[in-house]
């Protein structure tokens, strides 16, 4: 469409009661074309002297008012067998002082005939002296402003019409194409007919209808200015603007319709182009909808109960545009009085239910659909148990596969693992390595959905399987130098030892740590067992007094037994009346393993001494035992006080004296202690008594 609207004012035919009337001239706005068929005279006036004496017969007036100075030409151009005369006043003259013509035709024959720039005769009169009547007048120099009378003669009463042009340099005023008055184009009502040729559509529900026309003036108008629409049931009424439609009407589908757009200076109510028209015609169309009911079905989630509907996606209208405007609501009631409309119907939470939509197109047709809320059936799922056996490095937890977990049958179905219901719902913290879930016992989710995108959750429970070990098998104490036999006990489906064996018993076992895998069930124990050494007993000391021997033992398992040759054995760890020289003493605990044995020598025993340089006991001297670790030879005085000690330094030897000095004749008390040149370093002590005699 052209910026400015110019429907039926380029080529305008007029039929039925033509406009014949100086005063009704027609206004021509624009070097428009114009087409017209007049069909009767009017009132007469004519004859005109410049151009013969005739009167109207078929006739139409026309007025024009010039808007920029120029030259003006037109053309009349009559249809077949036609032949027309035409005249022109001005300027600015008024219908009932016209005086003559200006420029005229009577050319007494068909053909065009009008203004044209070659022709220098202003009156071309069939039968005037000089003129050639060929049907052309000179053309006309016209200003701004000036207002012409065109009246147009159909000379030989027919209906056969005529097309009128403009032209020259000079224009026609006109406010539909001054881009100051119509900065907007003009918009013809209605939608494009499937036929071009034929008029626009309007769209009314109900044929026939009753229609207010004026609801069209705002679409048409566009935005323009002091434009004003009228509307009209023939072209003759909106060319003129007679017999407007003032109030709502009934209308059909069958009848055309016109509208009359005109222009209103509102600083000048006489401004010529106030008169000017352009129109339009347009037809109804009926454009009553029919909704459809639909059904929604959503997921049952999880046996909710409810779910989630998008009612927008129910198909109760075919809208490929878009247009249509779709409300909802719960109850019929609701929707016949506009209240509780549901706003969110992207996410409206229902369980089954019949909701109502109200369709409403744009050209404001309408109808109701109900639309039926169903759920899905509830995916079927159960809960399930899983059992797995322990990890040893960390025996609370075992490695489960999920997705052993019988938790549905539904053909098609995902799974998908989570460690709470709440993430299962959420779709949060979702377990990835379902495969090798580490964990200790507990529950797990399970989200399954159906190939329609429903889910339900299944509970699975995790056991973890703990060891199981024999209460048989348990650490042994045994001699170094033993067997033992270890018994895994009864009860266990395989046995695995460390040595090989895959006996329940194994034999012959010596000291040392030994394990065994016992199998129970898929699951697997390993068991570690020790056979230890019995732990030996320690002669802390042996203590000799004179031939008496006893033994102090620490360590290894009371009871102990002692012996003095291996072969008799006693409770009592003192042994008498022992003869002086090296012995050994044996000493076994209670596991009865190989004794130990420790080198015991029971020393000479020397009584008295009589240090008086003879040679003869004047000493007390153990420097024999001098092989021996820390030997040491204490002298004490009946008090108990020591007086002396032999050692290294002094050859382990005491000749009576303190300090050089005799002591008094007397008897005196002494001890040897050593530790014996063994593994244990066993300590020794030797007392007795001593007399030593000075002479004074």
């Amino acid at each position: 469409m052209k910026k400015y609207l110019l429907i039926l004012i380029l080529f305008i035919t007029q039929v039925l009661s033509a406009q014949q009337d100086c005063i009704t001239a027609l206004s021509v706005c624009g070097n428009s074309n114009i087409s017209y068929i007049p069909d009767g005279p009017g009132v007469q006036e004519l004859p005109e002297s410049n151009c013969g004496s005739y009167q109207e017969r078929y006739s139409v007036w026309y007025k024009f008012t010039i808007a920029t100075a120029g030259t003006l030409t037109f053309a009349i151009t009559p249809n077949t067998g036609s032949d027309y005369d035409w005249y022109v006043w001005g300027p600015n003259i008024t219908c009932a002082n016209k005086g003559n013509t200006i420029r005229c035709s009577t050319p007494g024959g068909q053909g065009a005939t009008g203004l044209n720039m070659t022709s220098t005769d202003p009156y071309d009169y069939f039968g005037q002296p000089g003129s050639n009547a060929d049907g052309w007048a000179k053309y006309m120099d016209v200003l701004p402003g000036e207002t012409y009378y065109l009246l147009i003669n159909n000379y030989s009463i027919n209906i056969t019409g005529f097309s009128l042009t403009w032209g020259g340099t000079a224009t026609l005023a006109s406010p539909f194409n001054d881009p100051v008055l119509t900065p907007n184009p003009f918009i013809t009502p209605g939608a494009p007919n499937a036929n071009p040729a034929d008029p626009n559509e309007v769209v009314i529900c109900t044929d026939p209808a009753v229609f207010d026309f004026n609801t069209l003036t705002d679409g048409i108008v566009n935005g323009n200015a002091n434009f004003f629409v009228s509307y009209h049931t023939s072209q003759n009424d909106a060319l003129s603007g007679n017999n407007p439609i003032l109030t709502p009407q009934t209308v059909n589908t069958t009848d055309v319709y016109y509208y009359s757009i005109h222009y209103e200076d509102p600083t000048d109510p006489n401004n010529p182009i106030n008169s000017c028209r352009q129109i339009g015609k347009f037809k109804f169309k009926q454009g009553n909808i029919t909704a459809t009911d639909a059904t929604l079905t959503m997921c049952n989630n999880n046996n909710a109960g409810t779910a989630i509907f998008d009612l927008t996606t129910a198909n109760v209208f075919d809208d490929p545009a878009g247009t249509a405007i779709k409300k909802y609501y719960p109850t019929m009631s609701d929707l016949n009085a506009g209240t509780n409309e549901i706003t969110n119907p992207y996410a409206y939470l229902s369980s089954t239910n019949v909701v109502y939509v109200l369709v409403t197109t744009p050209q404001g047709c309408s109808d109701v659909a109900q639309i039926k809320l169903n759920l899905y059936a509830v995916v079927a799922v159960q809960d399930a148990e899983l059992r797995t056996c322990f990890i040893e490095t960390n025996p609370a937890t075992g490695s489960f596969n999920l997705t052993n977990a019988l938790v549905t049958t539904v053909a098609g179905a995902t799974k998908r693992y989570f460690p709470s219901l709440t993430d299962a719902i959420d779709l949060t913290n979702e377990i990835v390595n379902a495969t090798d879930y580490i964990a200790p016992n507990g529950i797990v989710y399970v989200r399954v959905t159906d190939t329609r995108g429903c889910y339900s959750i299944a509970k699975v429970t995790l056991t973890v399987l703990p060891p199981v070990k024999s209460d048989v098998l348990v650490d042994k104490i045994i001699c170094m130098e033993d067997k033992t036999t270890l018994d895994a006990g009864p009860g266990f489906k395989s046995y695995e030892w460390s040595t090989g064996a895959t006996t329940q018993v194994i034999s012959n076992v010596g000291v040392g740590t030994y394990w065994v895998k016992l199998k129970t069930g898929d699951c697997i124990t390993t068991q570690t067992v020790k056979v230890y050494a019995s732990e030996q007993p320690v002669v802390s000391n042996i203590e000799i007094s004179n031939n008496t021997i006893t033994i102090n033992v620490i360590g290894g398992t009371p009871d102990y037994k002692y012996s003095m040759d291996d072969i008799n054995w006693q409770d009592s760890n003192t042994f008498t009346n022992i003869a002086r020289g090296n012995h050994k003493v044996y000493v076994k605990d209670a596991y009865d393993c190989d004794p130990i044995e420790i080198p015991v020598v029971v020393p000479n025993l020397i009584n008295v001494i009589t240090p008086n340089g003879d040679g003869i006991n004047d000493v007390v001297d153990y420097s024999a035992m001098a092989d021996k670790q820390n030997l040491i030879l204490s002298i004490f005085d009946r008090y108990g006080t020591k007086i002396h000690q032999a050692d290294k330094s002094n050859g382990y030897k005491w000749d009576g004296t303190i300090s050089g000095k005799r002591i008094p004749t007397g008897t005196y008390w002494y001890s040897v202690t050593w530790n014996e040149n063994d593994k244990k370093n066993t300590p020794f002590k030797f007392s007795g008594w001593i007399m030593v005699k000075n002479r004074e």
